[in-house]
Order: C-alpha cells, then sequence, then structure tokens
C-alpha cells in the first residue's frame, strides 16, 4: 500500500484553482488532471465501479462483504484548490521531527513558519510536518482529504477481512467557488450518510454551518457639477458609505467568532453616479439570519426615503443553510464519529463551521454529510501546512467509521 504522504505529495503539486468567474464545471480543466489521476489509481485497485463524468466528478463503489444489509456510507473530498493563493509549481517539503521553535520555508526570502504566529505549531511536538517554501499555498484543503480517503480504500482492498457495508468514494470539482455540488448525481453515489473529509486539525467534526446570503446593491446617484452641486448632487460613493455605517459595527467578521454571524463588505466600487456593493450575511441561528437580512433592507428602505425612491436597488439571495436541521434527526451518524475518533485515542473536537460546505448543500439534498478533519492548518495560504501523523489517525478515524456502520448494533 502507498503511503499517503508520498499520495498526497504527488497531488500537491498538481495545479487545480478553481475560479469564481469561470460558469464551466470544473471551473478550470486542471481539475481534470488530478481527477484522471485518481481514476487511474482506482483502476490498479481494480475498482471497475469508478467512473468520471463530463463535469470531472470521480465517482466509486465498493461492494458490501457483509451476509446482511447495514446503511451505505460515502467519504468526499474536493479536487480544487482556492483561489486565494497559487497552487501552481506547488515545492512541498517535510520536517522530520519537529522540535518547536521556527521553521525556514524559504532561505533565499526569509519566509519563516513560527509558532509565534501560529501557536498551535507546538502540537506537533516530535511529528513530520508536510509544508511549501512558501510562495505558493500547500493544498491540503483538500488533497490531503483525497490522500486519507484513497489509502484508506486500498487499506481496505487489500484487507478483506475487514467487514465492511456498501462504501461510495466521490471527488468533487469546484468545492472552494460554492459549485461542489452543483451537478453532484446522487443517483449514482447511493450512500445513506456521508462525511465530508475537508476539515482542520485534528479531531475537528463538524455538523453547523452557517446560513448564508449574498446581497448584491447598485446605486443609482445624480452626477452634478461640485460648483452647483447643493441640494441636487446625490454622491453614489458616500450613499453606500452610509448604508454600510448603519449596519452594527460589531456584527463584521473581524470582529465575530464562535456562534456569531456578520456582515461582510466583500466588493465596493463605483463613481459619484454609480456604484455597487456586495454583502455575505452569515449567521447559524436562522432567526438571527432572517433578522439580519430585514436589517439591510430596512437600511435600504430608510435610504430611498432620504434620497428618492430607486436611489438604491438590492437582491439578497439565500445561498446554503445550517445543516444541524439535517444532522440532528440522524445524530448516530455523529456519535459513530465520535467512536471512531476515540477509538484512536482523538479527543472530538465539534466545532461549528464558520462557512460554508459541499455537507451543507448535500445534507439539504437529502445525504446527510457532517465534516471530519484532514489534520492540515491555515488554510488557502503561503503558511498551510500539515503533520503526516494526523493523516495517519485520519485514515484510521475511516476505517473505523466504516467498521462501526457494519456492526449491527449501530443499524438505524
Amino acid at each position: 500500500m502507498r503511503e499517503v504522504d508520498e499520495r498526497f505529495l504527488q497531488y500537491a503539486r498538481i495545479e487545480t484553482t478553481s475560479d469564481p468567474k469561470s460558469r464551466t464545471t470544473p471551473t478550470t480543466k486542471q481539475q481534470f488532471d488530478l481527477a484522471k489521476r485518481l481514476m487511474a489509481e482506482l483502476g490498479e485497485m481494480e475498482l471497475s465501479s469508478s467512473k468520471i463524468d463530463n463535469n470531472g466528478y470521480v465517482i466509486a463503489k465498493i461492494p458490501s462483504n457483509l451476509n446482511y444489509e447495514v446503511p451505505a456510507v460515502g467519504f468526499i473530498a474536493h479536487l480544487d484548490t482556492a483561489p486565494d493563493a497559487s497552487s501552481k509549481g506547488v515545492k512541498p517539503q517535510i520536517f522530520r521531527n519537529y522540535q518547536g521553535g521556527d521553521l525556514l520555508l524559504n532561505k533565499n526570502r526569509n519566509i519563516v513558519l513560527s509558532p509565534d504566529e501560529f501557536p498551535e505549531l507546538l502540537q506537533y511536538k516530535g511529528q513530520d510536518i508536510i509544508t511549501t517554501d512558501g510562495t505558493t499555498l500547500l493544498g491540503a484543503d483538500d488533497k490531503a482529504g483525497i490522500a486519507e480517503i484513497m489509502t484508506a480504500i486500498e487499506y481496505l482492498i487489500e484487507h478483506p477481512e475487514i467487514k465492511h457495508g456498501t462504501i461510495y468514494i466521490a471527488f468533487t470539482p469546484d468545492e472552494e467557488v460554492g459549485a461542489g455540488t452543483k451537478h453532484f448525481n446522487l443517483d449514482k453515489f447511493k450512500a445513506d450518510y456521508a462525511y465530508t473529509i475537508d476539515g482542520g486539525g485534528i479531531g475537528q467534526l463538524e455538523y453547523e454551518n452557517f446560513n448564508a446570503a449574498k446581497a448584491s446593491i447598485s446605486i443609482n446617484g445624480k452626477n452634478v457639477h461640485p460648483g452647483g452641486a447643493k441640494g441636487k448632487m446625490i454622491n453614489a460613493i458616500r450613499v453606500g458609505m452610509e448604508l454600510n455605517s448603519l449596519l452594527p459595527e460589531n456584527e463584521k467578521p473581524e470582529y465575530t467568532e464562535g456562534y456569531e454571524g456578520f456582515f461582510h463588505l466583500v466588493e465596493y466600487n463605483g463613481s459619484v453616479g454609480n456604484a455597487y456593493m456586495e454583502y455575505i450575511i452569515r449567521d447559524h441561528d436562522i432567526s438571527k439570519f432572517e433578522e439580519k437580512k430585514d436589517l439591510l433592507r430596512d437600511h435600504i428602505s430608510e435610504l430611498n426615503n432620504k434620497y428618492g425612491d430607486g436611489t438604491i436597488q438590492a437582491s439578497i439571495t439565500d445561498q446554503y443553510y445550517n445543516m444541524r436541521e439535517k444532522i440532528e434527526p440522524v445524530e448516530h451518524i455523529i456519535d459513530i464519529a465520535k467512536k471512531a475518533m476515540e477509538k484512536e485515542g482523538i479527543t472530538p473536537r465539534i466545532s461549528p463551521i464558520r462557512g460554508g460546505t459541499d455537507g451543507a448543500h448535500l445534507s439539504f439534498k437529502g445525504l446527510p454529510t457532517p465534516n471530519l478533519f484532514t489534520g492540515g492548518h491555515n488554510f488557502h495560504g503561503e503558511y498551510e501546512f500539515i503533520p503526516i501523523q494526523s493523516m495517519h489517525k485520519s485514515i484510521n478515524v475511516i476505517l473505523n467509521i466504516i467498521q462501526l456502520f457494519a456492526e449491527k448494533d449501530n443499524i438505524e
């Protein structure tokens, strides 16, 4: 069986950045490069059920070896990396037996990964840590998840004595740009329950995420020569600034954590005559989420009364919802994940996702899908790292979940 770190290093070198402006699926052709590599590896495992579709989705099925029925369980990871930092020319490196202190990622540029900035490094003394050279992201989000699933499945195939029900695996494009489940085919991925392997540090277990909406706001000003503008000019830029000032100051991303929601201004441009603003609105609590949207609408209405009807036009569109309401009725899948971690001596760390996940979309499509750790840290940036030992633990957790689902006592 290939070592998980060897697999991951090879995957990390494949450029797979997704593109939020693209309207194709996948949004970048390079994602096919990784998808085709995975298909070749699944072929080597003699998984004849493995398929890749025209949109870059890879799905495979491992048949049950039980003589009784148990729920089918699935494992999902995504092919793409975030456009926040480059995935081209990734140069992974391994720091063996880390003993604390700084890691010099790039001598020429004096790029340092330091526990002074990232104290979580010190949790991994004595372990082997994978980083880049500090000029690209690493891609542990989510190539580590892919490598862990692939390694677990290969181990399972090579050890037929391990009892298991039907297992599905899927590798999806474009998760980082919110389109990971756009063409996900649940008629081919027939799991009863699934887990995304897409979380952070060891022990992370997530089944709550934000409710999310996007607000697109156009402001129609009135451009008049400033020398004679009194009582006539409406400066669209200033109207937008006024709208932003009316929103609660402490409900912005830089002031919130845990279950606290926010308004996040992600785009603002324009001129005196016209301006455009875009917000994302987030909250775990559905009632607070609705209140936030209503508050924005109320302030827009106030400003339209002040400056004239139609000065501000807004479209507020829901993007996804908190999957907790879909997970709680089948909470035994969380209990199984906890047991799987505890068998490895891992204390589960349950926390809300301060963002979205493919699992949320899939849960609302009828496939309850919580999220499990990969072991990585500092995703989407040049200081990303992952301990190899955490990847080994993730593989064991996946195998434990498979075996727990095969036990009659866990059948729901």
